[in-house]
């Protein structure tokens, strides 16, 4: 039998890790009325999942909790991350949840929010309690520490036979494969993320409008088309700086070169450069390609110094930490705007912060991501967003029946994601989601960040988004993307965490000068300065152990 390497990251890696997925707090904390998170899943719709989940699902749960024993009315606790709410309006909301819960399994919710300052040490701290203050648990492998915590005990294990009593429904529309892969040493530990659709990869938001003014009639499909963008609105538009980068993009930008211009796959979580993977073709040779793809490192070293002359950010780029890039898009102060898919699907509609479509009626905003070129896209693992229950839960088995209903029973689905109709949200003639004219975010927003069991199957489409771009582009993924193959892959880094770490300072020093084009000498001679430290680091030792580890694991 195959050993599987589950070890505990330091949680500074894991934080690393997070920020390079381009999160921010004000970004995490949104509220879940709004379907655009900092954790997002990344999965199609499959037909047939979704026919057996209509199937089964209010028989399937009636029939459960018939041949159960509620009797007790209990509270099970919902541990989430994010900042507790204050107007009221998510209590509101859990009222008449609760009354369904209570009607259905005899049982109600409360939520309990473990803060973004400092969430990592105190999620993991309350957890380590197991003093059974929590019963579900919102988790993740790579920035929650999901498989540290199912190593050391801190979540149940759940037999299939349990799934299937207490959490039908979901049982029965997750596949034997994804189940496998929410195992450690056999035993299932997760509950996955699996049927809700949400792109998390990066790229670049433009104005698609001034790409055509610029002779890109389809738009900019490449690096090469980037350039010539940008040169255009520095000459048509000098009024506008193309991207205030607050130059803290270098790890993705270099990220986003070598996605594009190779098959390269990274590993989750080792450093916050992704520094290490495997290809398409060959999953589990591990390799650096910042040490073996030296003329392509050259080639983005040259580009981004003619972007710096260009004058495609500002001059004082890496001591930016004012910039407002994203919010100066929305109003037409900036050309692009470099971040994730989902944040483009935002900015690429005419929601009313962005007033660019309101003051000119030729505006678009199209998206370049990163491997276009190349067909490189890879979704998300679908224990990006897990649930799990406490070992300390005194109530395991009617935490899954309300996980079970949460995920699928309609009402209650739609009251926990976007709150009470008519009061937090409507449908439109269209049959798309909107905001009551009496909605004020202040007084009326609910909070419960329920980025662990959202189903496609029962989203209603937010009326404010341009679903004819968006679902073009996320079709466009479907087809070529492949799914994120080290789900299972944590691996055990104390023998080389302290070379890990020298690593990432030396990619760090080096890539804030060569991603922003701020290098002395040429491409050539700060590239080969930039890998001889690496490897006096040590990378080529790291990039060993993790070849045994995977070799260990997967061969």
């Amino acid at each position: 039998m195959k050993k599987k390497i589950v070890a505990s990251l330091l949680s500074v890696v894991m934080v690393a890790s997070l920020a390079a997925c381009g999160s921010s707090s004000t970004e995490t904390t949104t509220s879940t009325t709004d379907t655009q998170t900092q954790t997002e899943t990344t999965t199609e719709t499959k037909t047939e999942t979704a026919e057996t989940t209509e199937a089964t699902s209010d028989t399937a749960t009636e029939t459960a909790a018939a041949d159960i024993d509620t009797s007790e009315h209990v509270k099970i606790t919902y541990m989430t991350t994010g900042g507790k709410p204050t107007n009221g309006a998510t209590e509101e909301m859990l009222e008449q949840l609760n009354a369904i819960l209570t009607e259905k399994v005899n049982a109600e919710l409360e939520i309990y929010y473990i803060d973004w300052t400092d969430y990592l040490s105190v999620y993991n701290l309350t957890l380590a309690q197991m003093d059974g203050t929590v019963d579900l648990v919102g988790t993740a492998t790579d920035w929650l520490d999901a498989w540290p915590n199912a190593k050391n005990g801190a979540f149940l294990a759940l037999s299939e036979e349990m799934l299937q009593t207490y959490c039908p429904q979901t049982y029965a529309s997750v596949s034997q494969e994804h189940w496998d892969l929410c195992k450690y040493d056999g035993e299932i530990y997760l509950i996955p993320e699996d049927n809700y659709a949400q792109w998390t990869n990066h790229g670049f938001a433009y104005r698609l409008d001034w790409a055509k003014e610029a002779g890109l009639t389809d738009g900019v499909k490449s690096w090469e088309d980037l350039t010539e963008y940008f040169k255009y609105v520095k000459e048509a538009y000098p009024d506008i700086t193309p991207w205030d980068s607050d130059g803290t993009q270098y790890a993705t930008m270099v990220g986003g070169w070598i996605t594009s211009h190779s098959d390269y796959v990274s590993i989750d979580g080792l450093n916050s450069g992704a520094m290490w993977g495997g290809t398409k073709d060959d999953l589990y040779t591990i390799y650096s390609p910042y040490m073996t793809d030296t003329e392509s490192l050259v080639e983005f070293a040259e580009l981004m110094k003619q972007w710096d002359e260009i004058g495609v950010w500002k001059t004082d780029v890496l001591n930016n930490t004012v910039s407002q890039n994203r919010d100066d898009y929305r109003i037409g102060r900036v050309a692009a705007e470099q971040h994730h898919t989902q944040t483009w699907t935002d900015l690429c509609s005419a929601t009313e912060s962005n007033t660019i479509y309101q003051d000119d009626e030729d505006a678009e905003t199209g998206f370049f991501y990163f491997g276009e070129e190349t067909g490189n896209v890879v979704a998300l693992s679908i224990t990006h967003g897990a649930m799990a229950v406490s070992a300390a839960s005194a109530n395991p088995e009617r935490a899954l029946m309300v996980y079970d209903l949460i995920r699928n029973d309609e009402d209650c689905y739609r009251l926990f994601n976007y709150g009470i109709q008519g009061k937090q949200w409507d449908v439109n003639e269209e049959g798309l989601r909107i905001q009551p004219e009496t909605y004020n975010s202040d007084t009326d927003a609910i909070t419960t960040n329920f980025w662990w069991g959202r189903n496609d199957d029962l989203e209603i489409k937010d009326a404010t988004k341009n679903w004819d771009a968006i679902d073009a582009l996320y079709a466009e993924y479907d087809s070529i993307k492949i799914d994120y193959p080290y789900g299972q892959f944590i691996p055990d880094v104390d023998n080389i965490q302290s070379m890990i770490n020298n690593i990432s300072e030396i990619h760090t020093n080096y890539m804030k000068q060569i991603a922003f084009g701020k290098y002395l000498g040429t491409a050539e001679e700060i590239v080969a300065e930039y890998q001889a430290a690496l490897q006096a680091a040590g990378i080529d030792e790291v990039t060993a152990e993790l070849q045994r580890q995977v070799d260990e694991l997967y061969k």
